[in-house]
């Protein structure tokens, strides 16, 4: 079966300063090659500031839809569990006693604080994995051709250049570790929070932490794609930079 060649790219994407710089074994894409498709480099970075947001609208409405379920089954499945007793109304799975449940979703007696952290960690751990699933997908991709790391230190090296220029086209800026599993990146201008536009005040770090969880989970996946298992955070001190910390399986401080 044959397929069609794609369509020609729109002359303003035709210009080679909005192309993006291919990585470690990619063919160079001629600008000027009518039958190339090529894409503005600032498209991924919009797309990773707009993950965040993306990543909280559907944690409100999982929230939502959750609590829509509660509400609307609620007396239907106590009357069936405990034959319309007034107990099983405060134990229930929709009671407001229930503690850990879809309950605390939809406000109950916990109010917004505890529905807004809800919403916090499920938007969290959306980000991390999906940024858990690219890192595995870029080391399968990037690091076939290579000979196996034996070292942990070459691991982390690889992932501060060659990983970190893929993604955010850049290296590290700097690299410290305690030689006991603990390493600290730092990235002093991380294209995504450089690019973000925020107020400044005591609230643009708290509200920049977000933006840090899809990156962890790159780090996470592509090192648990070359054989270590670790923890990553996030941190930033001053946009636009970003610290990453990361301790392997059996570190120790």
């Amino acid at each position: 079966m044959s397929f069609p060649d794609p369509p020609p790219s729109h002359p303003s994407l035709s210009r080679s300063n909005t192309t993006a710089t291919p990585g470690p074994g990619a063919r160079d894409a001629d600008p000027l090659d009518p039958h190339a498709n090529l894409l503005n480099v600032s498209c991924f970075d919009l797309l990773l500031i707009e993950l965040v947001p993306l990543a909280y609208r559907l944690a409100n409405e999982q929230a939502e839809r959750e609590a829509e379920w509660v509400g609307s089954g609620k007396t239907g499945n106590i009357r069936s569990d405990t034959g319309g007793g007034g107990k099983g109304k405060g134990e229930g799975a929709g009671g407001p006693g229930a503690k850990g449940g879809v309950a605390s979703v939809g406000g109950g007696t916990e109010g917004a604080e505890g529905e807004d952290e809800e919403i916090r960690e499920n938007a969290h751990w959306r980000l991390d994995m999906l940024g858990y699933r690219v890192g595995l997908g870029i080391v399968e991709r990037f690091s076939r051709d290579k000979p196996r790391f034996t070292d942990t230190l070459d691991v982390i090296k690889f992932l501060c250049k060659d990983i970190w220029t893929i993604v955010f086209r850049k290296q590290i800026d700097n690299l410290k570790t305690n030689h006991r599993g603990i390493y600290v990146l730092t990235d002093g201008t991380f294209k995504p929070l450089s690019r973000t536009s925020t107020e400044k005040g005591e609230g643009a770090l708290a509200r920049a932490q977000p933006f840090l969880w899809f990156p962890s989970g790159i780090i996470r996946g592509a090192l648990a794609g070359m054989g270590i298992t670790a923890s990553v955070q996030g941190e930033t001190s001053g946009l636009p930079s970003a610290t990453f910390q990361i301790k392997t399986a059996g570190s120790r401080a």
